[in-house]
């Protein structure tokens, strides 16, 4: 059963190990004495005991074998305590030592990697075609979408498919659906898509109210800029409630989220998401002052707030 919209409410390389130190200070060899006694020259110390001990192994077999059969039964006894003995309750200072050394042996994601990584199953290339003069169907242009519904419900902007007389939708999984426009917003550029066909296993985006934005909040942008991608670019919200007109557009849009993550033409109606990887707009528009449509560090988006409300959705 499908879901309904949802909502928001390298481990250290050691160097060589250093070289053992020659030994200093050893005891010169012992000659053993025509009786089998150890002698010590005035010149020596004392051989410790173990050696002692291991010298009159060597020459008593019965003093060799009582050796070994302690060492055996030193070797049981150890065991079996280690079995039976309870194991040592873990403490605050063996976690803190463990996510240490995690921290510092590991490779952890990016914020921005994660959120897009969160949002990425859900977004969507839209492909719009037209006819030539000979009839034949062309591309027409390239933009993005983000599932809202897990039903194939896809919002993107209404400039990116108008005046197409077919659209496609690539999903994250590669595959493929024709799609038709179920909706519009034009005062917001906005446009609801649905897919004809879906992935079994579709994911929808999460959404997020923009109540709680304020200037610098780190946000990631994802679509398919110039066709290249997903691509993601991250940067921060720059401002909110900017108005803008785009150069070939006489309609301004007002009450837009400002931001300066990296966006260029096919970026168009792709998700700009929180470091959760929640959704609180859809990017719509890029400022140059020169004629080049290129980003020069000032985008728009769509608060989802409206984006929602073009689909039909419930307010947050």
């Amino acid at each position: 059963m499908r879901k309904p919209v949802v909502y928001s409410g390298k481990a250290r390389v050691s160097g060589p190990a250093s070289p053992t130190p020659p030994s200093a200070g050893l005891p010169p060899v012992v000659p053993e004495l025509p009786s089998g006694a150890l002698a010590v020259t005035a010149a020596a110390r004392p051989l410790p005991r173990w050696r002692q001990g291991l010298a009159r192994a060597a020459v008593d077999p019965r003093v060799m074998w009582s050796m070994m059969g302690l060492l055996a039964a030193a070797l049981l006894a150890s065991q079996w305590l280690g079995a039976t003995s309870p194991s040592r309750e873990l403490t605050q200072k063996d976690i803190d030592a463990a996510v240490l050394r995690t921290l510092t042996t590991q490779v952890m994601p990016s914020p921005a990697a994660k959120a897009a990584e969160t949002v990425r199953p859900a977004v969507v290339r839209v492909m719009s075609y037209g006819r030539d003069d000979k009839g034949e169907e062309v591309e027409q242009g390239v933009g993005t979408g983000v599932v809202i519904v897990d039903k194939g419900v896809i919002l993107t902007n209404l400039h990116v498919v108008q005046g197409a007389r077919t659209l496609k939708v690539t999903f994250a999984d590669g595959s493929e659906s024709p799609a038709t426009v179920t909706g519009a917003q034009p005062e917001n550029d906005l446009a609801v898509l649905q897919a004809h066909t879906i992935p079994d296993d579709l994911i929808a985006a999460t959404m997020r109210s923009t109540h709680d934005l304020v200037p610098g909040d780190q946000v990631v942008a994802i679509g398919f800029p110039f066709g290249i991608g997903p691509s993601t670019s991250a940067g921060v919200i720059s401002g909110l409630g900017r108005s803008f007109r785009s150069p070939e557009g006489e309609q301004e849009i007002t009450n837009l989220i400002q931001f300066d993550a990296a966006a260029n033409p096919g970026n168009s109606g792709g998700p700009l998401v929180t470091m959760d990887g929640e959704v609180v707009g859809i990017v719509t528009g890029i400022l140059n002052p020169t004629s080049h449509r290129t980003f020069v560090g000032i985008g728009f988006a769509v608060p989802i707030e409206s984006a929602a409300s073009a689909a039909g959705l419930p307010p947050f």
